[in-house]
């Protein structure tokens, strides 16, 4: 079970509050402990310098301050009270408290406070004053401290939350403002396609971590263009000067086929040497057909197509070529297209289904308010699940296929044919026949 949140920018957060959380609570309770001792030393202070002037008078035989004191008693060493505050409602201490006493000492406990019998903490200073050893004890009220330090407790309570609340807010915002520029690189960097080469990152100000990165990006999409534009350049060159060759050497294979005796042998030759040179000559042209669409100068000759009537008459054709069932149905439709590279899309798409082991081919044609539908389903194995994110990519063949004369063109240039349609393409398992599903959708116009 995964507890750490997914983003960067929430994760940082989350660490800066933690962060900020314990040390604002490691100040504040070192904050409360010095202010709670400097009170409490603030008055056991007070106390000691009231008992000294009260011992000092005592031992004078001064009795009268005692009864100007807010909180005094005097007491003999068995603890009888000789005198003390007029305004010290009873005793502050025990007999056993008076006899215990051996050294000054300070202690808290509850007292009478007031009329009434009402009592309420209290700090007494107990010492014993020569001669005699009388016992004297000077108080003070510790309600006010006690206030003080429960003002001070709820402060603390609501101070932190807030504080740590303010300071996560405070993070996400710097954080968000930060990670800002990488959302924005993101974006862009998903939207570049491979046919968008010159396109580049936006620059962005400073000198930076984020900056440079970048300024790295876009020297790695300059050097990845150059690399795309050697590659389109290679395989156009290439498939422009394979065709001479290869026209010439079916020429020549005529010729031979011609000239050639009634040898079997020596015509089944031929004859398999002319049908590598069809493919090798349908090979030079599937990859220039690619290598123009992929530099974007593929030539689309639109026109007015009826789209059903196409699949229809495709559909007789290529039943007969491959030997399948194939039927076409749905809405008639007149789109702008190329017909004869619509008829290379079927022809790709249906010639696909005949390698996978496909019985019936179904092409349905349906028309919606935003684009129009043309579906291509069989009743053969499908797609391999491992290809079907790659379906479209370049000499990719699933495992049948390898067994085939096929070069994994086919659905590569369907692809490179609907996207110059400003269309596109879709493979699927589990049609409507239970096989592959290729679905082409091109705008309406």
């Amino acid at each position: 079970m995964r507890l750490a949140p997914g983003s960067l920018r929430a994760r940082v957060t989350l660490v800066s509050a933690v962060g900020a959380a314990a040390a604002l609570v490691t100040c504040l309770v070192l904050l409360f402990v010095a202010l709670d001792r400097q009170l409490g030393d603030a008055l056991d202070s007070g106390l000691r310098s009231r008992a000294d002037d009260l011992a000092a008078a005592v031992r004078a035989g001064d009795l009268a301050e005692l009864a100007g004191d807010p909180m005094a008693q005097l007491y003999t060493a068995d603890g009888r009270l000789l005198g003390g505050s007029a305004a010290a409602p009873g005793r502050l201490l025990t007999p056993r408290d008076v006899r215990d006493v051996r050294d000054p000492v300070l202690i808290t406990r509850s007292v009478p406070l007031g009329p009434g019998s009402q009592r309420g903490p209290a700090r007494l200073l107990v010492q014993r004053v020569l001669p005699g050893h009388r016992v004297l004890v000077v108080g003070v009220s510790a309600e006010p401290v006690h206030a003080a330090r429960d003002r001070l407790e709820l402060i603390l309570f609501v101070a932190a939350p807030l504080l740590t609340g303010l300071l996560a807010l405070a993070a996400w915002t710097v954080v968000r403002t930060a990670l800002r520029p990488v959302g924005a690189l993101t974006r862009e960097a998903a939207d570049i396609s491979s046919l968008e080469a010159e396109r580049r990152l936006p620059e962005l100000p400073g000198d930076d971590e984020i900056a440079r990165l970048a300024r790295t990006l876009n020297d790695m999409l300059a050097r990845l263009q150059v690399a795309a534009a050697r590659e389109r350049a290679f395989v156009d060159d290439a498939s422009h000067e394979l065709r001479t060759p290869i026209a010439v050497l079916r020429g020549e294979l005529e010729l031979a086929l011609g000239a050639a005796g009634p040898d079997d042998e020596v015509r089944h030759s031929l004859n398999a040497a002319m049908g590598e040179t069809d493919r090798l000559s349908r090979l030079a042209e599937d990859l220039l057909l690619l290598a123009r669409a992929r530099a974007g100068s593929l030539v689309m000759r639109t026109e007015p197509v009826d789209l059903l009537d196409l699949a229809a008459d495709e559909a007789r054709r290529l039943g007969r070529l491959h030997g399948l069932a194939v039927e076409a149905s749905g809405d008639p439709v007149v789109a702008e297209a190329d017909p004869d590279r619509l008829r290379q899309v079927l022809a790709n798409l249906v010639g696909n289904s005949a390698a996978a082991g496909a019985r019936n081919v179904h092409i349905r044609i349906q028309t919606g308010r935003d684009h129009t539908t043309l579906q291509v389903a069989d009743d053969g194995p499908g797609f391999a699940p491992h290809l079907l994110t790659a379906a479209f990519t370049r000499f990719t063949r699933g495992d049948d296929a390898r067994s085939t004369r096929g070069a994994g063109l086919g659905l590569s240039i369907v692809q490179a044919v609907i996207t110059a349609h400003h269309g596109t393409v879709t493979a699927a398992n589990d049609g409507p026949l239970g096989g592959a599903v290729v679905t082409v959708r091109l705008p309406r116009t």
